[in-house]
């Protein structure tokens, strides 16, 4: 069994020391940046986990710098919105964001774009890394991941999946199980993850990926069975909860990284001092506290790290949409 993910305070006070060594020395005036307030970009609306952890670690890095972070959300078309707002900004380093994870995987794949997010964009830091938890309504003739798999082979079609949308994190994360277990089942589409958990409640559709955040508290109660969780390594809220890897799919990978990101042509001394200030925000446990909450985990990367996760997360995406012919809503 992998232990479950959980780096101890001094493992990441470790791992911050070591990125803060490894960090080029910034000229004169990067190290007085910022005289101003910075603006802080979310594409996704307020209570949404981009919203809470660019919350958190606005707040932090606003007592590091010495100026206020103001947060503006901008939601909407599945996160482009905000990402096309971040792209056409001033890139004096005032203005950065947030940007959900799921946005630079899995957009680009499903929307046209004018220009290349990973190309054009510039990565300043990583925030947490999010999996997704295999569910199932409650019910239905087994408890585990090995009678959930031999009932839907032996159902072929007849099993219904739900999903926050079309091409969304958790729609493709079942496609990708599907093809792995060279299975078949129906999807439903809806339009969030607060739906899809009534859906499981009121017995609508079988099974579904999602964030543990979305139905914990119904799981508590005995009234969802939350058979797997996607990841290298177990999840330390939900610890008893095996992964698809220990459960025989080896490269099964649907995670995708939360990040901070920067308009093209913003200064590098300008992305390094941001870099520093969000990394050492990772290490406080205010911080760290409400991303485990969602079973996720702090994430602290150099930009170069951060942009090479991504873009391992995009072609990773990129391949299921292609291979099993998946649009957008």
């Amino acid at each position: 069994m992998n232990p479950p993910i959980r780096h101890s305070r001094r493992h990441m006070l470790a791992l911050g020391a070591g990125l803060a060594l490894s960090a080029p020395l910034l000229p004169a005036w990067a190290q007085s940046f910022p005289t101003r307030p910075l603006r802080l970009l979310v594409n996704f609306a307020p209570g949404s986990t981009p919203d809470i952890v660019a919350r958190s670690v606005g707040q932090q890095i606003s007592q590091s710098l010495g100026q206020p972070v103001v947060v503006e959300n901008r939601s909407g078309g599945a996160g482009m919105i905000g990402l096309n707002a971040l792209h056409t900004a001033t890139p004096d380093g005032y203005t950065f964001g947030l940007i959900a994870g799921s946005t630079m995987a899995i957009g680009p794949h499903l929307v046209r774009l004018a220009y290349d997010p990973l190309r054009e964009m510039v990565p300043v830091a990583a925030a947490a890394r999010f999996e997704l938890f295999l569910v199932t309504r409650a019910g239905l003739p087994f408890d585990d991941y090995a009678g959930f798999l031999r009932h839907l082979r032996a159902n072929p079609g007849r099993l219904n999946f739900g999903s926050p949308g079309n091409g969304s994190s958790p729609h493709i994360a079942a496609e990708m199980l599907l093809a792995a277990t060279n299975t078949q089942a129906t999807h439903i589409p809806y339009r969030g993850s607060a739906d899809v958990v009534q859906a499981l409640l009121s017995n609508t559709v079988d099974w579904a990926f999602d964030p543990g955040v979305s139905f914990q508290h119904v799981r508590a109660a005995g009234r969802l069975n939350m058979l797997a969780v996607t990841g290298q390594r177990r999840v330390e809220q939900f610890s008893n909860v095996s992964t698809l890897r220990e459960l025989g799919l080896a490269d099964f990978d649907v995670g995708t990284s939360h990040g901070f990101w920067a308009p093209p042509g913003t200064p590098a001394p300008i992305v390094e001092r941001l870099n520093r200030a969000i990394n050492s925000a990772l290490l406080v446990q205010g911080v760290i506290d409400p991303i485990r909450g969602f079973g996720a985990e702090p994430t602290p990367l150099t930009p170069a790290q951060f942009l090479a996760l991504s873009r391992s997360d995009s072609e990773r995406y990129g391949r299921v949409v292609r291979e099993r012919n998946i649009t957008a809503d």
